[in-house]
């Protein structure tokens, strides 16, 4: 058995054993399959633009040929830049993954989202 493998499975025997604090307990439910595919067709939506689309917006823009030519919405991304977002109350939704790890890095975001 290789070193990798068996440090996982005492993980998973140590997570099983020991009593999990509230906080920690949420990261470990997932969305169903339907929601998770539902949020990743609105997350398509608002991924960040490519350097072709950016360069032919600006383009556009240059030209004065396109009536639209504000920033599109996107996907912010980053566990610094999204604090700074939820500390100016700019952050409308907030996806946090449930497989970091070390998930100290992310324990702390919910309670912050309640309070701002």
């Amino acid at each position: 058995m290789t070193k990798y493998v068996r440090l996982q499975r005492q993980r998973s025997i140590l997570m099983s054993r020991l009593k999990e604090a509230p906080d920690l307990k949420h990261f470990n439910f997932t969305l169903s399959k339907n929601a998770a595919t539902k949020l990743l067709k609105l997350l398509l939506k608002y991924r960040p633009e490519r350097r072709t689309e950016k360069r032919d917006r600006l383009k556009a823009a240059a030209s004065g040929s396109a009536r639209n030519t504000g920033k599109p919405h996107i996907i912010k991304y980053g566990l610094n830049h999204i604090t700074t977002l939820i500390e100016q109350k700019q952050a409308k939704l907030v996806i946090i993954v449930n497989d970091v790890d070390p998930v100290e890095l992310v324990v702390w975001l919910p309670n912050l989202c309640r309070k701002m």
